[in-house]
């Protein structure tokens, strides 16, 4: 099937669309290009972006563009819709964990940033960013600065695949976010591989689905050591720290990528028994949930999107890894 593997966001990218070739190749050939101008946006490791220029207004209005405001409106219903465990207002206590740089130059790179004052913990903090949609201008509260990381990849994700929809059914995995537009045109599902956390070759399970979002969330890749303690990048904005919960990682099924990616996160800060339940609550979502120790815990609705030898031919699996 045609596809397409480039870098993006720091991290590997693949699209893929069923249609004829001259087609598939044409349309594929633009997705290297969404995800440079979407990165330009909205990467805070980017000291042009847009993001970052916002961030430096902080306490002043700025107008945005249509891409930021899409994804910084989806953050905010993210941090709603969440309680505030999933919010963009993480960025100080990102870059006082030591994630002060793109992840692969953490422990290569001795340079520092210009530090900031570190804010209180406040998982409401974002009920204090100024909308107005009338001229799609953003005030940040002085002294916040916001970090899009998870959210802007899966809207990303969900953007390519439906763009490519347009041509034929298609998926979209940016970087462990995938995105699924439909089913194929003989009515196959697509095959998802969910990785190991404990042995990235091996697969825990394989899912079968139709279209909606994947994201797996987890504290085995982008981790580290800072001044000789461990560090991950899952923040808990009830305490500006990295998460300290039991979850190693958590895969979630959901409409879209977007919400898959937030579910992931709250599961994982939540921990197992309250993050199950909190996925349990809501009837559009499924979930697999590896603790430290090696236990599973799926969500009541996961076993309808696990592959069965029963069924008919899929096509080979995509992997979904842990980099959310």
């Amino acid at each position: 099937m045609p596809q397409i593997e480039f870098r993006a966001m720091g991290c590997q990218m693949l699209a893929i669309v069923e249609a004829d070739e001259a087609r598939a190749a044409n349309v594929l050939a633009h997705v290297p290009r969404w995800f440079a101008e979407w990165e330009n946006v909205l990467s805070r490791f980017r000291a042009d972006s847009e993001l970052n220029r916002l961030n430096a207004s902080a306490g002043r209005p700025v107008r945005v563009s249509e891409t930021l405001w899409q994804v910084l409106e989806k953050s905010l219903e993210a941090a709603n819709a969440s309680n505030g465990l999933v919010t963009p207002a993480v960025l100080d206590a990102l870059e006082t964990a030591g994630y002060d740089k793109s992840f692969e130059r953490i422990g290569r790179d001795s340079s520092r940033p210009e530090r900031h004052s570190l804010l209180a913990p406040n998982p409401r903090a974002t009920n204090f960013i100024e909308l107005d949609a009338t001229t799609r201008t953003v005030r940040l509260p002085p002294g916040m600065r916001l970090d899009l990381g998870g959210i802007a990849k899966g809207w990303s994700a969900d953007q390519a695949a439906q763009r490519l929809s347009q041509v034929g059914p298609a998926l979209v995995d940016a970087g462990g976010d995938l995105a699924i537009s439909g089913a194929l045109a003989n009515g196959a599902r697509w095959q998802i591989a969910i990785a190991d956390p404990f042995e990235a070759t091996r697969d825990l399970e394989r899912l079968v689905l139709r279209a909606g979002g994947v994201a797996t969330s987890g504290r085995d890749y982008r981790r580290w050591e800072q001044d000789g303690k461990p560090q991950h990048h899952i923040i808990d904005p009830r305490t500006n720290r990295p998460a300290i919960t039991d979850v190693l990682s958590v895969t979630v099924i959901a409409p879209t990528t977007s919400q898959a990616e937030v579910a992931a996160k709250v599961a994982l800060i939540l921990g197992s028994r309250a993050g199950l339940a909190w996925i349990e609550a809501r009837s559009e979502l499924a979930a697999l949930l590896v603790l430290e120790d090696g236990t599973m815990m799926p969500s009541t609705r996961f076993d309808q999107y696990v592959w069965r030898e029963t069924f008919i031919a899929e096509p080979d699996a995509i992997r979904s890894l842990t980099f959310g």
